[in-house]
């Protein structure tokens, strides 16, 4: 009796597979459930840029070569944000969730894959404007630490203040936006008093498990790159870490819905994929 043949994958597909398997037994970084044609297009323009003709010419520089594999997981982590991006949430955000913050002794608030920081002051200056900044705690995560250590510097480009200035006037801004950065050269330098209460540590939403209970959670445009199965195994790491009626925040093209936990929160509002915890 003959055996049926094994699904055989694309040349390519296959290359993809190897590469990912070698970095996440080389350096514990898990890529293997990533939307795949995200995957190949960042792990495409590194090869070109490297010089390279084919996915799998990347394997032996990445194995071998840890600057190499630091540029590869620059272009693998996600990193596209801009300070009050998508003004109308940080809105709702101040109509729907400052008021139950306003109910707690102190706050505890995860930014699950902060990248270099623009939602972390966003949100540090939206507390302060609300006077909830010095009862609450930050924490600010991502997979990659060149990021976080852009971040912790809390140095922007000087020419994106005028579309940070006018996305912060559309989420409702109470200041002069200048009022909190200092032109220095070609960077605004923001008030070191918007990251005190910010903690930045790296975690990998993949691999780790939960820190700490929170009673906010962002995690916005992040899961857009998984796949089914990772983003519902994540939804179960942020539900295990909310606090009863705790807040979960998505970006606008995610939802909880098809997961497993699409039943265990209300919405708080919809458009804005804002969710509170049920029980």
């Amino acid at each position: 009796m003959t055996r049926p043949a094994p699904e055989r994958l694309d040349r390519e597909s296959l290359e993809l597979q190897l590469l990912l398997q070698g970095i996440y037994q080389q350096y514990g970084f898990d890529f293997r459930e990533y939307a795949t044609a995200s995957l190949k297009r960042r792990v495409w323009r590194r090869a070109h840029a490297e010089g390279l003709q084919t996915i799998a010419g990347l394997i032996e520089p990445v194995l071998h070569d840890p600057e190499v594999m630091e540029r590869l997981l620059l272009d693998l982590s996600i990193n596209v944000t801009a300070m009050f991006r998508d003004p109308t949430f940080y809105a709702a955000f101040r109509e729907k969730v400052v008021p139950i913050l306003r109910t707690y002794p102190f706050t505890r608030i995860w930014v699950a894959g902060c990248s270099t920081g623009e939602e972390v002051y966003s949100l540090a200056i939206l507390l302060t404007e609300e006077d909830l900044y010095d009862r609450a705690r930050i924490y600010a995560t991502d997979i990659n630490e060149i990021v976080l250590g852009q971040a912790r510097a809390g140095v922007f480009p000087l020419d994106k203040m005028r579309e940070y200035t006018e996305n912060y006037i559309r989420a409702g801004g109470r200041r002069s936006f200048s009022e909190y950065y200092l032109a220095r050269y070609e960077g605004a330098l923001f008030e070191r008093s918007l990251g005190e209460n910010v903690v930045w540590a790296p975690h990998n939403l993949v691999q780790d498990s939960s820190f700490n209970t929170f009673n906010v959670i962002l995690c916005r445009n992040v899961m857009i790159y998984f796949d089914r199965p990772l983003q519902n195994r994540v939804h179960g790491l942020f539900y295990e870490s909310l606090e009863r009626f705790g807040i979960l925040a998505l970006g606008h093209k995610e939802s909880i819905r098809f997961t497993d936990v699409q039943d265990r929160y209300e919405e708080l509002d919809a458009q804005e994929k804002l969710y509170r915890r049920a029980a």
